[in-house]
């Protein structure tokens, strides 16, 4: 059988497949079914403080007679309290010592905030840090999410602040939700990360209900923008991969590429191998792939 064991970034792992932070990866029960489907990793819907989320997150988008080619979520951070989530990493890392266990983050745009989560993260036994700069809809009011990832100064600032407290691997997740992702991911080299992954959700309203009038999905009757994924955002992020595959001060940097994206079958996941690998050639050893399972 073939050897797919990965190191990326210095985590190592049995295979490049792991769950990309969504809904499914928001308890330790559900991870721990993916390790035992043989999934070679995963990272944790993103924690943070505790926020209220609603019902009917989800609407799709449906096409000639052909269903769910996109989904669209209003769905924000994790809803489940801190020290729960905390608590079952913590579990989940003790039960799977070989799987890759990453967590994504996002707090409030302060050093002493990112300084806190980094090492209550830590404190779990987590191979990795994830930093949520991508999110389209994910609090931007307070600094948090796209609203990063859209801003290379913050970008650059922030990921400064994480660098200074993390022992473990950071990753810097992009957001797809700019002209070009190559300005942010140069910022996140700058401020010393240790990898890169993309791409996040597309901003996005899937339709309008023309009996009622209501923005999907509706909440209550009102509806708003979200992050659009599934199959149809495929070739946006094969693209945004090439983009980075061709940057000088990408490839010069040396730092490893996680990628996700639309990915449904084996031959997705391939396509995103080649492509990175076939742009920054010797580099695809330590690549992985997140596959959001929806």
């Amino acid at each position: 059988m073939a050897n797919l064991q990965t190191d990326f970034a210095g985590i190592r792992s049995p295979n490049p497949f792991w769950l990309a932070s969504a809904p499914p990866a928001n308890s330790g029960a559900q991870i721990q079914r993916a390790f035992e489907a043989g999934w070679g990793g995963a990272v944790w819907k993103t924690i943070g403080p505790p926020v209220l989320n609603v019902s009917n997150r989800y609407g799709a988008w449906h096409h000639g007679g052909q269903r769910m080619l996109g989904i669209n979520n209003v769905e924000l951070i994790s809803d489940r309290p801190l020290e729960i989530n905390l608590r079952e990493i913590t579990e989940v890392k003790r039960r799977w010592p070989d799987r890759a266990v990453i967590v994504s983050a996002m707090v409030e745009s302060k050093r002493d905030s990112w300084h806190i989560i980094v090492r209550q993260i830590e404190d779990t036994g987590a191979d990795g840090i994830e930093l949520n700069y991508s999110c389209p809809h994910g609090m931007s009011e307070r600094g948090m999410g796209a609203t990063v990832g859209q801003v290379p100064e913050y970008c650059e600032r922030i990921t400064g602040w994480v660098m200074e407290a993390a022992k473990i691997p950071v990753i810097v997740k992009l957001t797809p939700n700019v002209t070009s992702v190559v300005p942010p991911a140069r910022a996140a080299i700058a401020a010393g990360a240790n990898a890169l992954s993309l791409i996040n959700t597309l901003n996005s309203i899937t339709g309008v209900d023309l009996e009622t009038l209501e923005i999907s999905p509706s909440i209550g009757g009102k509806g708003g923008h979200g992050g659009y994924a599934g199959p149809a955002v495929k070739p946006i992020a094969l693209n945004m991969l090439a983009a980075l595959g061709t940057d000088e001060v990408v490839r010069g940097s040396g730092l490893p590429i996680s990628a996700m994206g639309g990915i449904t079958t084996w031959k997705d996941a391939a396509e995103f191998l080649f492509a990175r690998r076939r742009k920054c050639a010797g580099l695809h050893r330590r690549n992985a792939l997140w596959l959001p399972p929806y």
